[in-house]
C-alpha cells in the first residue's frame, strides 16, 4: 500500500487529510502492478459514443491513464497540467507512439464537458503534429468508473458537504494489453521519468537504439518510485563501448599498417 500525502494549502478542502474526518483516511492508492485492468468497461467518449476501455489498447503502444473529473476546482487540473508538461518536453507524439487517456469519477459528467476539456488540453500540449486521437476523454456509469479505479487501485469519495470528490494525486502508465506498468504520484513529473516508464511499458518498441541503451542503464527503484542508475549494467555498457573503440582504434592502425606495406612494396617493385 502506498501511504499518500493530500496537498495541502493550494488544493480545496475536501482534497485534503483532515483529522477529525476518519472517511478522508481512506484515501489512498494500492498498486496493483502487474495486473491488467477490465478492457470491457463501458464509457462515452468526447464524441459523445460509446466505447469500451479497451478501444485505447492492443494498438502497439503504451496507454498513460487518468482518474478525474473535470469539474474538479483544483487537484484533477493539476495533475493533468502535470501530466501535460512533462508530455510535451518529449520527442514522442501523443496518439502516434502512446495514448492519453482521462477517465471521469464524476457520473453526472457529460460528453460535453469531456469535450471542451479536451479540446483546452490539446491547445495546452500545443505539439506539432498532434491529433484528436492524442488524449481522449471518458465520461460515464459511476460503476463502471469505480470499477477502473478499484482495477488500479485508486481510492476516492464523495463528499456531500462540499460536493467534490475527495481523492489522491496519480497517474498511471499502462502497456498496450492493459496491464498496469507504472504508478506516478503529485503534481509534477519528471519527463526523464516519464520517458523511461512509457520506454519499460511499450518494450522498448517506441525508442530507438539510444533510447533502449538508456533504458538498460536505468531500473525502477519501488523505494524512491522512480528509476535510477544500475551500476552493474553501466560498467557493462562501459566495458562493451571500450572494447568497440578499442577494436576501432587498433583496426585503424592495422589498416594504416597494411596501406603502408602495400606502398612499401609498389615502390620497391618500380624501382
Amino acid at each position: 500500500m502506498v501511504a499518500l500525502a493530500i496537498l495541502m494549502g493550494e488544493v480545496s478542502l475536501s482534497q485534503t487529510i483532515i483529522e477529525d474526518d476518519p472517511e478522508l483516511h481512506s484515501i489512498d492508492i494500492i498498486e496493483h502492478l502487474g495486473d491488467t485492468i477490465p478492457l470491457n468497461l463501458e464509457f462515452i467518449d468526447d464524441h459523445g459514443q460509446t466505447v469500451k476501455i479497451g478501444n485505447y489498447f492492443n494498438h502497439d503502444e503504451p496507454v498513460i491513464l487518468i482518474m478525474a473529473y473535470y469539474t474538479c476546482p483544483k487537484l484533477c487540473n493539476l495533475v493533468m497540467n502535470g501530466v501535460a508538461d512533462a508530455a510535451r518536453q518529449l520527442k514522442w507524439i501523443p496518439g502516434n507512439d502512446y495514448t492519453l487517456v482521462t477517465v471521469s469519477i464524476d457520473p453526472t459528467e457529460t460528453d460535453l464537458v469531456a469535450s471542451a476539456k479536451k479540446q483546452n488540453y490539446l491547445k495546452y500540449l500545443g505539439i506539432e503534429g498532434i491529433t484528436d486521437n492524442a488524449w481522449h476523454f471518458l465520461t460515464g456509469k459511476g460503476e463502471n468508473s469505480q470499477a477502473l479505479a478499484d482495477a488500479i487501485g485508486f481510492k476516492y469519495f464523495f463528499v456531500e458537504e462540499r460536493q467534490e470528490y475527495a481523492h489522491a494525486a496519480a497517474f498511471y502508465v499502462l502497456t498496450d494489453q492493459g496491464v498496469l506498468s507504472r504508478y506516478f504520484y503529485g503534481i509534477q513529473f519528471e519527463p526523464s521519468q516519464l520517458k523511461l516508464a512509457l520506454l519499460e511499458a511499450s518494450e522498448g518498441k517506441i525508442g530507438g537504439t539510444f533510447d533502449r541503451l538508456i533504458l538498460y542503464c536505468f531500473h525502477y527503484d519501488p523505494d524512491s518510485k522512480g528509476y535510477v542508475l544500475f551500476a552493474q549494467n553501466v560498467m557493462t555498457v562501459g566495458g562493451v563501448l571500450t572494447m568497440i573503440i578499442l577494436i576501432l582504434v587498433l583496426g585503424g592502425f592495422w589498416l594504416k599498417e597494411i596501406a603502408k606495406r602495400r606502398v612499401s612494396k609498389i615502390n620497391m617493385s618500380e624501382n
